[in-house]
Parts: structure tokens; C-alpha cells; sequence
């Protein structure tokens, strides 16, 4: 575990899950950030990012959701996981009240955090979205179904997403992300997968991509916070 780091419970409805609230030396924002379907919070990639995002002043709050808390593999009911996303953006309010607050996670995390936002309520005091790989579509089940309810977000949301993402072809995410308007920014990753590897021969190491990752954060934090 980083220094800095916290943990903690979060109480949804009747049960609670863990999370790890990672401080940023002179923090100047707090993001909310939710695992994707196969792993949990403590996954390499959820870890570094934290670490990236904490050099450059962004605290993280993770967290599990109760499937994986349980560790179980199949992802809970629709309804349990967006009651979590809210009960992790509650208690990110708790904790750094004076912090603007973005959200978002790694595929299903960011896409159940969008949903949450576009439900009824929202997500109160979100100044972003940011997702790690929207997951658009099944891996050879092209569409964008996936991304209906983005319209209904009403917050600025960043699209950090691979070329090489088998769950998001550009080519259908591009329009997407176009008739979302000023409401989205799309960074491209050349070479990434959904995991956001890179090919060997690319000649780029996984901590530059996810310098990468974390400097396009940065850019679109600071963007939206007055």
C-alpha cells in the first residue's frame, strides 16, 4: 500500500466494502474511482494510476464493489452496483469536502458511474466524468448501445481509450463522442488494448502509457475546476 494511503468501509444499504482513500501532496482534487468487472481495487493497474495521479496532486478514492468484495465473479444486480457508486461519491464528499470531486473507474466502473449520474438524483457535486476504457460494446458485438444513457449525464466526461480496445472500436466511439459535443474529450492511446498495454515493438514501457494516462487526467481536471 502507497503512503498516504487510508483505508476504509463504505456502507451500501445493508452490507459495506472496503475502499482505499490515497492522499496527494497539495491535493487540489479528489477522484472517485471504481475497478472494472474482473478486478478489484487493489489490481495493478488501479494501484498505479493512484500512484501516478498522487505526483500530480490527485487524491483517489477506490473502491470495491460488493461482488468483488465477496469474491464472487459475476458482477451484482444493475441496481447494488449504482447504489455503490453513489455511496462511494457521498463519502468522497464526507472526506474532502473542500476538493472538487470528479468520478469514473476502468470499463464497467466508469460506464455503472455514468449510469448513476443519469439516473434520477445524479451524482451531486460531480464535476466529471473519466473513464478508463469505456466498455461501448462486447468483444466482436460492434455497437453503441452501451452509450444511450451519456447523453442524459449532463457533466463533462474524458475518454481515455486504446486503438488496439476490442470493447470500444474508434471507429464507433468517435461519433459517439461526437454528438456528445463539448460535453466530451476523447484521448486516444496509439497501440493501447483495453487494458491499455502496448505492443513491444511500440518501443513505449507501461509506466509511460500510464503517465500518459494520468497527464490527460490532469489536463482534464484542471479544465473543469475554477
Amino acid at each position: 500500500m502507497s503512503p498516504g494511503t487510508q483505508p476504509l468501509r463504505i456502507e451500501i444499504r445493508d452490507q459495506d466494502v472496503s475502499a482505499l482513500y490515497q492522499r496527494a501532496e497539495h491535493q487540489h482534487a479528489l477522484l472517485v474511482f471504481a475497478h472494472g468487472a474482473g478486478a478489484g481495487m487493489q489490481h495493478a493497474f488501479m494501484a498505479s494510476i493512484s500512484d501516478e495521479l498522487a505526483t500530480r496532486g490527485i487524491a483517489t478514492l477506490r473502491y470495491q464493489f460488493p461482488y468483488m468484495e465477496r469474491g464472487r465473479r459475476a458482477p451484482s444486480p444493475r441496481a447494488l452496483l449504482l447504489a455503490t457508486v453513489r455511496a462511494a461519491v457521498a463519502r468522497a464528499r464526507d472526506l474532502a469536502a473542500e476538493l472538487p470531486l470528479f468520478a469514473g473507474g476502468k470499463s464497467m466502473g466508469g460506464r455503472m458511474t455514468s449510469l448513476a449520474a443519469a439516473s434520477d438524483g445524479g451524482l451531486p457535486g460531480l464535476r466529471g466524468i473519466v473513464f478508463f476504457g469505456f466498455p461501448l460494446h462486447a468483444a466482436g458485438k460492434a455497437g453503441s448501445e452501451r452509450a444511450d444513457h451519456l447523453k442524459d449525464v449532463g457533466l463533462p466526461m474524458l475518454f481515455l481509450q486504446g486503438t488496439r480496445d476490442k470493447l470500444a472500436e474508434l471507429s464507433r466511439l468517435e461519433p459517439v463522442c461526437a454528438e456528445l459535443g463539448t460535453s466530451a474529450t476523447l484521448h486516444v492511446v496509439e497501440g493501447g488494448d483495453h487494458s491499455f498495454q502496448v505492443l513491444k515493438r511500440s518501443g513505449r514501457s507501461e509506466s509511460e502509457v500510464r503517465s500518459e494516462l494520468a497527464d490527460a487526467v490532469v489536463r482534464f481536471v484542471e479544465l473543469h475546476t475554477p
